[in-house]
């Protein structure tokens, strides 16, 4: 379970100038990938992203001013190396969507959820592929999608069961040798339903493109109430 101490709340009335200073996609994917990777230094996070150790390095003192990374120890004293203060980020979708700069926010960040995913995908292959990952994830691995008809009591009684699982599940693997790293991105976005071209909708119908029908890892799952940015915890 995430602890207070281990999250950064977002408020938009608030935190007005941090929420514009991270509404940058390379802030943002920095900021995921201190808390994905652990501490580095510019010119480390510069090679991983294709990016000058100079706009790094900016762009993470921007992170710094707003309290989001802080210094960490040094290796040397040649370079300043940078960490996550936190371990997620969160906040309330209402109250978000009451600014501009929090709407702004939250579509970035949900769209570098995305990215998230495919990268993982991307990684996922690659790793099977040439044999970092044991033939045993072979099976439950996966992605699904499924077009839900819910209440709004509903879908915010999901993600409770989904964060009560996850919880359960990885503190019951945390000191298992066999358990790895898993990247479990979810999305639950209600949809207006379209206009009748043929006098008949069908609200019901799975939305294709999943490789299980009946996996346990079910179907794909946004973030709640109280989302987490990119590389949050994954």
């Amino acid at each position: 379970m995430v602890s207070d101490e281990q999250r950064r709340v977002l408020d938009p009335e608030r935190d007005t100038a941090a929420l514009k200073a991270l509404t940058h996609p390379l802030r943002i994917r920095l900021l995921g990938m201190l808390r994905q990777d652990g501490p580095a230094t510019a010119s480390e996070l510069a090679d991983r992203t294709g990016e000058s150790s100079a706009s790094t390095s900016y762009h993470l003192r921007v992170l710094a001013k707003y309290a989001f990374i802080a210094e960490a120890a040094h290796r040397d004293g040649r370079e300043r190396r940078w960490k996550a203060v936190h371990t997620v980020t969160s906040w309330s979708n209402e109250a978000m969507e009451s600014s501009a700069a929090g709407r702004a926010y939250v579509g970035l960040a949900r769209r570098r959820q995305i990215d998230h995913l495919d990268a993982s995908l991307t990684r996922h292959e690659a790793d099977l592929a040439e044999g970092r990952l044991e033939r045993e994830w072979v099976e439950p691995s996966g992605i699904n999608d499924y077009l839900l008809r819910l209440t709004p009591e509903s879908l915010v009684e999901l993600w409770e069961v989904i964060a009560r699982t996850l919880e359960e599940l990885t503190a019951r693997d945390e000191h298992d040798p066999r358990a790895r790293r898993a990247a479990f991105v979810a999305a639950g976005l209600p949809l207006a339903a379209p206009l009748p071209t043929d006098g008949h909708t069908d609200d019901h119908a799975h939305t294709g493109g999943a490789d299980h029908t009946d996996a346990p890892n079910g179907a794909d799952r946004a973030e709640s109430g109280a989302p987490r940015d990119p590389g949050g915890t994954r």
